[in-house]
């Protein structure tokens, strides 16, 4: 299963503390193993399932140069035929993970999504850029929930959960989703149960 979570929000204190706690509390997602990345803007982690490459994947996975970093949940099912492509990169590891980082650092975000066949969430970090890129599969089998302040995401999370570990988190009711899912079975928004 796994899951990830991580603070963008570089004014956030003790930010090695939060993660811990944002972690532990979906630790059920991932009993086998954690990994954690903290800097000055961010703060990173995971618990790992293991399922492919069950002594290699340990993440986060970073690239050859160091300057990429992935944390990710699901699984690739044609990653092995993408690896292929990737033939003159030497793998350090058997898993779909440090397939989908190389295919990132190769072809983009954009023209790396459009191949990836599977059920996903993954975070990867640009150290040297200071820049987070987040995204799920199509279908959102894998969760991938974040948290709005102003226009800027200061949280993610693959459960909700995980942000009542924040100091600033405030739970308020999002009205329109209770509405919605007492009128008609389910929530059409793109907002969750709570605000932001």
């Amino acid at each position: 299963m796994c899951g990830i979570a991580g603070i963008l929000d570089p004014k956030t204190g003790n930010k090695q503390e939060i993660i811990k706690k944002m972690t532990s509390c979906i630790a059920h997602r991932g009993p086998d193993d954690d990994g954690f990345f903290i800097d000055e803007f961010v703060a990173l982690g995971m618990r790992r399932l293991s399922i492919i490459d069950i002594g290699g994947g340990h993440q986060p996975i970073t690239s050859a140069d160091g300057r990429y970093m992935i944390f990710y949940n699901g699984e690739v099912y044609n990653y092995k035929e993408i690896r292929k492509e990737l033939s003159d990169y030497n793998f350090k590891t058997d898993s779909d993970t440090e397939v989908i980082l190389v295919g990132y650092e190769k072809w983009g975000a954009n023209n790396l999504l459009g191949r990836l066949r599977g059920m996903f969430a993954f975070a990867i970090y640009d150290t040297q850029d200071k820049k987070l890129f987040i995204a799920r599969d199509f279908f959102g089998i894998k969760p991938l929930y974040y948290l709005k302040n102003g226009n800027n995401i200061s949280a993610f999370s693959s459960e909700i959960k995980s942000f009542l570990k924040l100091p600033d988190f405030k739970p308020e009711v999002n009205d329109a989703a209770v509405y919605n899912y007492l009128s008609y079975q389910y929530n059409p928004l793109k907002e969750t149960f709570f605000k932001n």
